[in-house]
């Protein structure tokens, strides 16, 4: 049984309007002379990557940008980053974009100090040591990986996406400017936002701190659902309930941006110290197979998995409908939960993500195969509320289809 749980950020947390311009201040006291910014063509035409350069270069920093970066990047993209920051010789890497551009920079840290290859790192601990210095700085709100201790890759090879854990990926310094997210697309918004949501209602419905079932001799950063997780998933559930919307509607709301901006830091807060669970084990060979985003897949799945878990959860589900604004006086705790579910498949619905397998190309064939991968990844089913067998999976996804 375990009673002690630990808390994990990163080093230092920037946040709010502007915060961009202190890049500069933030590299020089990590002693950059070199920064090498890991971004996509995407945001270099959007003028992101000025926006960054600007003040490192203004601090004197020699800077340079690889933007190779792609949605769900592959272990070849992250090899590709590495090989190129073994070029330019950087004191500093910063990953700037969405999950996706900041896992790639996390995985070319990893490799620029420890060398080996990405399958090297892949699963719970394997990383030996601090690695490369790293800032990051979202320009969506969602992933929370630049406070995370996760890097996600897709394994081509294996047509699966691989998730690498360790507290050393955490970041030097997380720098979030709502500003950085004005220009997200409607759609990145909405699979953005779904994706804290999915992060802080997973870590909220956790197996308790006290029963995580960690086997003996095995270590892991992930603890189970604890008081300083939850005080996390709480707020992130209220803020992505209330702007999740506007900032979908309206990508100019500043107050919107900035409610989403905060949801995605304490959902990636909670996540990362609690655990994902099962909304992830089945999205991760779900995205390998058809390549949808991570947060569509989480969001098409997140009610189908509340449905599954919510006999073991009862109070906690019923929590969260107050959380998102439902007004459940004089209803019982059951149907309290229930009500948490339905105002999760309105909000996905309000926000266009899609909800059914089929509407993102997955086969009724391939249903069998997805949930076997699924129940294989060990790592977070253990965080799950309850247990789940293969046949369990397939019907959720079944339900799901």
């Amino acid at each position: 049984m375990r009673t002690v749980w630990t808390f994990h950020s990163a080093s230092q947390i920037v946040f709010g309007q502007n915060a961009v311009g202190h890049i500069g201040e933030i590299a020089t006291r990590l002693k950059a002379k070199k920064a090498l910014i890991v971004t996509d063509t995407i945001l270099e035409k959007a003028g992101l990557l000025e926006r960054v350069r600007q003040p490192l270069v203004a601090a004197g920093l020699n800077v340079a940008a690889f933007t190779g970066g792609e949605p769900e990047p592959s272990m070849k993209a992250g090899i590709a980053c590495y090989e190129m920051a073994k070029t330019f010789q950087p004191d500093v890497l910063v990953g700037l974009g969405g999950g996706s551009n900041m896992d790639l920079a996390k995985l070319a840290a990893v490799l620029l100090k420890h060398g080996g290859t990405p399958r090297d790192y892949v699963g719970d601990d394997k990383i030996p040591g601090p690695i490369f210095p790293l800032i990051s700085i979202p320009t969506t709100a969602g992933t929370g990986s630049e406070v995370s201790a996760a890097t996600v890759v897709t394994d081509t090879e294996n047509h699966i996406k691989v998730g690498i854990l360790s507290n050393y990926l955490r970041s030097a310094a997380a720098v979030v400017d709502p500003l950085m997210t004005l220009s997200c697309p409607p759609k990145v918004t909405a699979d953005s936002g779904i994706d804290a949501l999915t992060h802080a209602i997973e870590a909220y419905t956790a197996v308790d701190n006290a029963d995580f079932p960690l086997p003996e001799g095995e270590r892991t950063v992930y603890q189970g659902k604890h008081p300083m997780g939850d005080m996390c998933a709480e707020k992130a559930i209220t803020l992505v309930g209330k702007y999740l919307r506007r900032a979908v509607k309206d990508g100019k709301d500043i107050e919107a941006r900035e409610g989403m901006a905060l949801a995605a830091i304490l959902a990636g807060l909670a996540f990362s110290n609690v655990g994902v669970a099962l909304v992830h084990a089945m999205e991760y060979p779900v995205g390998g197979a058809v390549h949808c985003s991570h947060g569509a897949g989480n969001g098409l799945l997140l009610p189908y998995v509340m449905r599954f878990n919510v006999s073991a959860k009862v109070k906690a589900f019923a929590d969260i409908a107050t959380l998102l604004g439902e007004n459940v006086a004089g209803l019982s705790e059951r149907a309290a939960a229930d009500r948490a579910i339905a105002a999760v498949e309105r909000l996905r619905n309000d926000i266009g993500v899609p909800q059914r397998l089929r509407d993102i190309g997955v086969r009724p064939e391939q249903l069998r195969a997805l949930a076997e991968k699924a129940v294989g990844i060990k790592r977070i089913l253990r965080v799950n509320p309850r247990s789940v067998s293969v046949d369990e999976v397939e019907a959720i996804f079944k339900d799901a289809y």
